[in-house]
């Protein structure tokens, strides 16, 4: 199973490029690509009715502004959609991409991240494969865990050095 990561441009790359680092290293299998709500929704029609043929196990979708595509897609597939609320160029500090992928109308529900949280995207897709995937699993507790050690390590230190010496 792997996860297909789009987004509405190629102004998102920067922050979708983030969920794919992730499954990069939790080794996830994915896709990534340009599918525009607006633009292209043929494209997008497409994308998402033969996603689950295709092998994806849940789709990360990125996009600003109006951000269309999360919902869109949603609504055409069974896969679990990740949306990821872009701060654009033209974007009202991300407010509207936020709420228009927050605010999906009843039986279309998206998950939805942090604006420009692409990194949780992909842990959230990573987990969905996880569920019945045990090396994906493992090496999604191996990363929490990591994470547990360095704060753990971080509040060692600044208990021994003090905080003056961290900052």
């Amino acid at each position: 199973m792997k996860v297909g990561i789009i987004m509405g441009s190629q102004s998102d790359l920067k922050v979708m490029s983030e969920a794919a680092q992730v499954l990069e290293d939790l080794g996830v299998d994915y896709e990534l690509t340009i599918v525009s709500a607006h633009r292209t929704p043929e494209r997008m029609f497409e994308y998402a009715t033969t996603a689950k043929e295709r092998g994806l196990a849940a789709i990360v979708a990125g996009a600003g502004g109006a951000a269309h595509l999360p919902g869109m897609v949603a609504s055409m597939t069974s896969l679990p959609v990740i949306g990821v609320p872009v701060k654009s160029r033209n974007s009202i500090d991300g407010w509207d991409s936020i709420l228009s992928i927050l605010q999906m109308p009843s039986g279309v529900p998206v998950a939805t991240v942090a604006l420009d949280g692409a990194k949780n995207a992909g842990i959230l897709a990573a987990k969905i494969v996880g569920a019945t995937n045990d090396t994906v699993s493992k090496n999604i507790d191996k990363f929490m865990q990591d994470m547990k050690d360095k704060v753990l390590d971080s509040a060692e230190s600044v208990e021994k050095e003090g905080w003056k010496s961290k900052i």
